[in-house]
């Protein structure tokens, strides 16, 4: 058993790593400062045509060159060769892995399961239950290994973190997380509600009561996290209750690619009588599905300005997209009982005024509006978009999961170590 690296003594800054089958996204945040020291994108990993884009915000960085932008072209061959180069840009910067200022990694992990319902230290047998756990999530589970255990040859020095998009979901009752199929089969293979974009839904549900002056203890939230994935939570007093994803991000909303909700014989039928395999039916599912299959686009934009210029499939589009949100919200109302806001977040909800409008459209008898001239405001900050003294509060929540990791990554490794 290997031992578990601590944290050096006063460290406040968290290396944030999301690793894709091709690409590593990251953020270097100061948790003592809360700002973003750096941020970027490693992408088309093992291709001839790689890219890093690494930025540093506006201003002088630590060796007093100026912020913003640089980009390294050319061949990056895998995983490690990705971090190296991470490593070499922040170090650029004097941010380098090697830095005491660094307190940990934190991890993007997909899948959980029902073993990991918080953040969790990686060691040799966490490691090797996430691999366990790579069937419930083999496209991107493997990935994720893959980016800690580079990370952690890199740095065994350093605290690494494993943060699961699953864990702010393990809170759903059983009644909720349970699917209607025989138990047997169903835990033999653990079948069940999982719900992914959990960390999301944990930072906005909690930003949201902030906005509200409250503590989240108090406030009952529908979260709708709108972006290419889309997904909604009911989360009651800080605890998720219900979540669409289920056993993977393909039941629920309508989205960029994915079907959402849809009858399950639609398998059988596709596969008796169009004579597709199993691959070719997840493939349609989860790849030309959503938007893309009713209307040939997955960006919110040009369905509109194609809407505006008369087209019927996008109109369609759009309106089974929002139907299907509608739905939700109202299901969530049920679940909660009583709600005290509505919280639109992720790509599609934080700028697309006209889908926050059409989800609540009718919805007057819940306590739900938006006023069109607050709804129309872009803005990065968070904001009510509700009519002024409405029952039921209406918002926009800009998300933040780096954040959310890194604060869950230093809550366990580094705020002790700091006091």
């Amino acid at each position: 058993m290997s031992t578990t690296p601590k944290a050096p003594a006063g460290a406040t800054r968290v290396l944030v790593l999301n690793s894709g089958s091709s690409s590593v996204k990251y953020q270097l945040l100061d948790m003592a400062g809360g700002g973003r020291l750096a941020s970027g994108l490693v992408e088309r990993i093992g291709e001839q045509t790689s890219r890093l884009a690494h930025t540093t915000p506006a201003g002088r960085d630590a060796c007093g060159q100026e912020g913003g932008e640089r980009t390294r072209e050319g061949r990056i061959a895998d995983h490690e060769a990705a971090l190296k180069a991470v490593a070499e840009e922040l170090a650029a910067d004097g941010l380098g892995l090697d830095s005491p200022e660094l307190a940990a990694i934190g991890h993007r992990v997909v899948h959980g399961g029902r073993r990991f319902t918080e953040p969790t230290v990686i060691d040799d047998a966490v490691l090797a239950e996430i691999e366990r756990l790579v069937p419930l999530a083999p496209l991107h589970t493997p990935a994720n290994l893959t980016g800690i255990r580079t990370a952690r040859a890199l740095s065994p020095h350093l605290p690494q973190v494993a943060v699961f998009d699953t864990a702010f979901h393990t809170t759903i009752p059983e009644p909720a997380a349970r699917y209607a199929i025989e138990k047997e089969t169903a835990d033999a293979h653990r079948i069940r509600r999982y719900g992914f974009h959990g960390t999301s839904h944990a930072y906005v549900s909690r930003r949201t009561a902030e906005l509200l002056g409250r503590d989240p203890s108090e406030v009952n939230v529908i979260v709708l996290h709108l972006g290419n994935g889309a997904s909604a939570s009911a989360v009651r007093g800080g605890v998720c209750v219900e979540t669409s994803m289920g056993l993977t991000p393909l039941e629920g909303l309508v989205m960029g690619t994915r079907s959402g909700d849809t009858d399950p014989a639609v398998i059988f039928h596709l596969a008796r009588v169009a004579g597709m395999s199993v691959d070719e039916i997840d493939t349609l599912l989860n790849r030309r599905s959503g938007l893309t299959g009713l209307c040939g686009d997955n960006d919110m934009r040009e369905i509109r300005r194609r809407i505006e210029e008369g087209d019927e499939a996008a109109r369609l589009a759009f309106e089974v997209y929002t139907h299907r949100l509608k739905k939700y919200v109202g299901a969530y109302y049920a679940v909660l009982g009583r709600v005290d806001a509505v919280a639109f977040t992720a790509g599609v909800g934080e700028n697309a005024a006209e889908v926050r409008a059409a989800a609540l459209e009718g919805l007057e008898g819940l306590g739900l509006s938006v006023d069109p001239g607050r709804n129309g405001v872009r803005a990065r900050e968070p904001r009510l978009i509700s009519p002024g003294g409405a029952r039921v509060a209406v918002a926009v929540v800009p998300t933040d999961e780096e954040l959310e990791i890194a604060r869950q990554t230093y809550a366990l490794v580094g705020a002790a170590e700091a006091a």
